[in-house]
C-alpha cells in the first residue's frame, strides 16, 4: 500500500484552498493526469456536502476510471475522499485546512493500493513525484484564483 502524509504552509486562505480542492469538476483544467471528470451526484448528509464523481486519470497509454465519494465539511474545513468503484483495492485521502496569520496550513494524507499488482509496482516507483506534482498544482490554482479576485 502506498501512503503519503504532509502539511504545507501556503500563503492563501484556508477558505480559498478548501474551494480549490472541493471544486472537483475543474480538476481536468489544472491537475496533471486528470483527463476527465463527471459529477454523478450532489447531496447533503449531516450538514456536509457530498459529491459522487467519476474521474479518468491517464499517463501515456494507461487510463483508469474510478468513482469516489467526496465529503465536504465546510465548517471544519475538512475534505474526505474514498473510492466507491474502480481499480483500487483502497483509495482514501483526507484534506484539512487550518487558517494561519498569513495563509493556512494544508494537511494532506493519501492511502491507496491498486487491485492490479503490476500497477502498484509502476505507480509505486513514481508515487512521491506524482503526489508532489499534484499538490503543487492545487497551490498553483489557488495562486491563479487569488490574482483574479485581487
Amino acid at each position: 500500500m502506498a501512503t503519503h502524509s504532509e502539511t504545507r504552509s501556503v500563503p492563501y486562505s484556508a477558505d480559498l484552498m478548501f474551494q480549490v480542492v472541493s471544486d472537483v469538476q475543474r480538476y481536468p483544467e489544472f491537475l496533471p493526469w486528470v483527463t476527465g471528470l463527471r459529477v454523478l451526484m450532489r447531496g447533503r448528509e449531516n450538514d456536509k456536502d457530498v459529491i459522487v464523481a467519476e474521474m479518468v486519470v491517464g499517463y501515456r497509454n494507461m487510463r483508469e476510471r474510478y468513482t469516489s465519494r467526496i465529503v465536504l465539511d465546510r465548517a471544519a474545513r475538512v475534505i474526505d475522499v474514498s473510492q466507491t468503484e474502480g481499480p483500487f483495492r483502497n483509495l482514501d485521502n483526507h484534506w484539512k485546512f487550518t487558517p494561519r496569520e498569513n495563509g493556512c496550513d494544508v494537511e494532506f494524507k493519501i492511502d491507496f493500493q491498486f487491485k492490479n499488482p503490476l500497477l502498484n509496482v509502476v505507480v509505486g516507483q513514481m508515487f512521491e513525484r506524482v503526489v508532489m506534482k499534484m499538490a503543487d498544482a492545487f497551490v498553483k490554482r489557488a495562486k491563479a484564483l487569488s490574482k483574479q479576485t485581487a
